[in-house]
């Protein structure tokens, strides 16, 4: 049997992994071409608002300073580095993953690195969306550690990303029995839910939630979030707010959960309540972006402000030239600023690299506002291809065959 405790440092933190990847990729987190890497040692990061006795920011700091009396001290690396990423998941700040980057310098140009530290280095590199140096140094790694769990299921991740659901099924299988029952059927059932098996996906995350109810929050909430998003996109609307509302009550500060339930709730007209839910919560491009539209269809005085704060940001990806945003800019472009033409572009490029049902979705809106249908010929492509289950993809396809 297995349980948390049991397991490697390397499993246990595999949740974290596989969630940040996915949603970093197609919706929620921030991603930055070229990362900010300190001058010297003796550069301050960040300035973070916390208390004096924080355990982990006290581990933070010694590990900092642990690493700036000896660079090549690899566990310490590997550590901070993972604490940077954990960062950029929960509060939604790309200049964390420059500073993952730096912690493992010393490693960063070697053709054969160890393990650890390959894996470290995909997940710096697909955040720019290098999925091809990515893979490479995932699949050397499970080549040389076959139960590197973090390895496998990065490349579920991606391989998720760009819609090989074949491979990400794989990946998931020799995932699953290395780390406990409900990463193994949440990994699993993600693959299926997104090519032609969603009920069966829905009926085995249901199952193994119930399972296991003392599972730690963050498996739950991992599992909790693939179930509601699956429930809705086959328009079992009423399911999907349960379980969201069952995720977000396990009290786990979660970028992707909070943006998952805004676009859940913007679909559903109730962008009121993205205003509270979001609250305050303007640090992460993704939850501004949605914030934003929130505003927009509630006229809400701070409309101006983050329509000019977002366009800032935009435009300083662009001049830094990082494209990783496309998909949110392009949203922004089209609901906001009423710019189907500069959405469709900004559409088209970030399909191309990545094919998640969001980035579907975004196409077929801006192909459709901007009267050009044959730009959503590869979502069309792929919407046959995997089976997906999508009423509302399917509603937007037909529409998008009756464009002048």
């Amino acid at each position: 049997m297995y349980s948390p405790e049991n397991l490697p440092l390397n499993a246990r933190r595999c949740l974290l992994v596989w969630v940040a990847l996915v949603f970093s990729l197609p919706c929620a987190l921030p991603a930055v071409a070229a990362p900010y890497l300190p001058k010297d040692d003796a550069q301050v990061l960040e300035v973070l608002a916390s208390r004096a006795d924080d355990p982990r920011q006290q581990q933070t700091r010694a590990w900092r300073a642990a690493l700036a009396r000896d660079p090549r001290d690899l566990p310490t690396a590997l550590k901070l580095a993972h604490r940077y990423h954990e960062l950029v998941q929960a509060e939604g700040d790309p200049r964390y993953i420059g500073y993952a980057q730096a912690a493992l310098t010393p490693w960063w140009n070697e053709a054969d690195p160890p393990v650890d530290v390959r894996v470290l280095r995909a997940v710096i590199l697909q955040f720019g969306h290098q999925f091809a140096p990515a893979l490479a140094d995932l699949q050397a790694a499970v080549a040389k550690q076959p139960d590197h769990v973090e390895a496998w299921a990065w490349l579920a991740a991606i391989h998720m990303v760009q819609a090989d659901y074949n491979k990400a099924r794989e990946a998931c299988e020799r995932f699953a029995p290395r780390v406990p029952p409900l990463l193994g059927v949440a990994c699993i059932a993600s693959a299926d839910a997104v090519s032609g098996r969603a009920v069966p996906a829905i009926e085995q995350l249901q199952a193994a939630l119930a399972r296991q109810p003392q599972a730690p929050a963050a498996e739950r909430l991992w599992a909790l979030t693939r179930l509601a998003e699956t429930q809705d996109r086959i328009g079992r609307t009423a399911d999907a707010e349960r379980t969201y509302r069952q995720a977000l009550q396990l009290g786990v500060d979660d970028i992707y959960l909070q943006a998952a339930y805004a676009d859940f709730l913007l679909d559903h007209q109730r962008a009121a309540e993205v205003l509270v839910l979001l609250k305050g919560k303007t640090r992460a491009d993704v939850l501004l972006v949605r914030l934003a539209l929130a505003a927009h269809a509630t006229r809400a005085p701070a409309l101006a402000a983050w329509t000019k704060d977002l366009a800032d940001r935009f435009d300083a990806a662009r001049r830094r030239g990082d494209t990783t945003h496309e998909k949110e800019e392009a949203r922004f472009a089209l609901h906001v600023l009423n710019d189907p033409a500069a959405a469709l572009k900004l559409a088209d490029h970030n399909y191309a690299a990545q094919k998640e049902p969001a980035d579907a979705r975004m196409l077929l809106e801006a192909a459709t506002a901007a009267r050009q249908p044959a730009a959503a010929e590869p979502v069309l492509a792929w919407m046959k291809a995997s089976g997906i289950e999508a009423p509302a993809l399917q509603r937007l396809a037909a529409s998008l065959k009756g464009t002048p």
